[in-house]
């Protein structure tokens, strides 16, 4: 049975409207989740009396992901628009700029945090030189410059961040180029290789630790470990995958259309997920972070005993 051109064009846009309902309401629940847990974490970090490399880097990662969180509404309202965006060309931009770049200050956060883990489980004596909060903060700042200055083109290029339709393609970065796909991949790359190299070692350390009184340490790094790792998986890995494919199959000759409609959605899907990771940190501070800790259950158990 042959189907007309407008029922085509009519299941086209149903499925388009569902799948930004779709997004939209992911969006909405990792908004209502992240940015109370984030702003718990921050109100205790920047509480705590006492400070050390780990603190600073779980502090700025919670900074940075409140800042993470807090650009959703514009996804939030993008695709309740049916994928009409509303605020501008300098916003669509700006938008696309702090996203990723909050999305990757966070990444290689984590790869700090696993790199100081290595140096306390495995080098616990020769690193105290090192292990000092003031070249913690030296080693944040530097990545925040840094990453700034990589993401800056973003802001600049030439190609319009909103076309005739007024889809914004700054918010999925759905403009590439070759050089897109080599800074993708190193960009990634680095912090890949400190986490898993850094806990590699850290295990073979770790089975050789049989003492009593240092099993809270062994604990605390394997639960670091498991939370990380988790986190990783489900928030970065299945992006720049699925980027490096986007990239490529874009600078290739031919390509059909129904292969860059999928490539988009997969691009949008794995975007989408690393927002996973502004959920899964609040739980990492609850196991890693006394204060947090502390500040959470206090906070609870009073609500619970305001509803009895």
């Amino acid at each position: 049975m042959n189907i007309s051109e407008e029922e085509s064009e009519g299941f086209h846009d149903t499925t388009v409207a569902l799948w930004n309902i779709i997004l939209s309401t992911f969006y909405i629940l990792i908004f209502v989740i992240a940015v109370p847990g984030n702003a718990l974490a921050l109100w205790a970090f920047f509480h705590q009396k006492s400070t050390s490399p780990s603190k600073v880097f779980l502090r700025n990662l919670a900074l940075a992901d409140i800042f993470y969180v807090l650009i959703l509404p514009m996804r939030i309202v993008y695709h309740l628009s049916d994928s009409h965006w509303p605020f501008g060309h300098i916003l669509c931009k700006l938008s696309g700029f702090l996203f990723y770049l909050n999305m990757y200050c966070s990444l290689y956060l984590m790869s700090f945090i696993s790199l100081d883990r290595f140096l306390a489980v495995v080098v616990p004596i020769r690193s105290q030189s090192i292990r000092k909060p003031v070249y913690a903060n030296v080693a944040v700042g530097i990545l925040w410059v840094t990453v700034i200055i990589s993401m800056i083109p973003t802001l600049f290029s030439k190609q319009d961040s909103t076309n005739f339709s007024g889809t914004c393609a700054k918010l999925y970065l759905e403009t590439t180029s070759p050089t897109a796909l080599v800074s993708t991949i190193v960009a990634f790359a680095i912090p890949l290789t400190t986490i898993v190299v850094s806990y590699i070692l850290i295990l073979l350390k770790l089975r050789t630790v049989k003492q009593q009184e240092q099993r809270p340490v062994k604990d605390k790094a394997v639960k670091m470990i498991i939370l990380i790792v988790m986190n990783f998986l489900l928030a970065f890995v299945p992006y720049h995958v699925c980027r490096i494919i986007y990239i490529k199959s874009h600078n290739a000759d031919h390509i059909t259309a129904a292969s860059l409609e999928s490539l988009g959605r997969a691009n949008q899907i794995t975007s989408a997920l690393t927002c996973v990771s502004g959920v899964l940190d609040p739980v990492m501070y609850f196991f890693l972070n006394r204060a947090y800790k502390d500040t959470f259950l206090k906070l609870f158990c009073r609500n619970r005993e305001r509803d009895q």
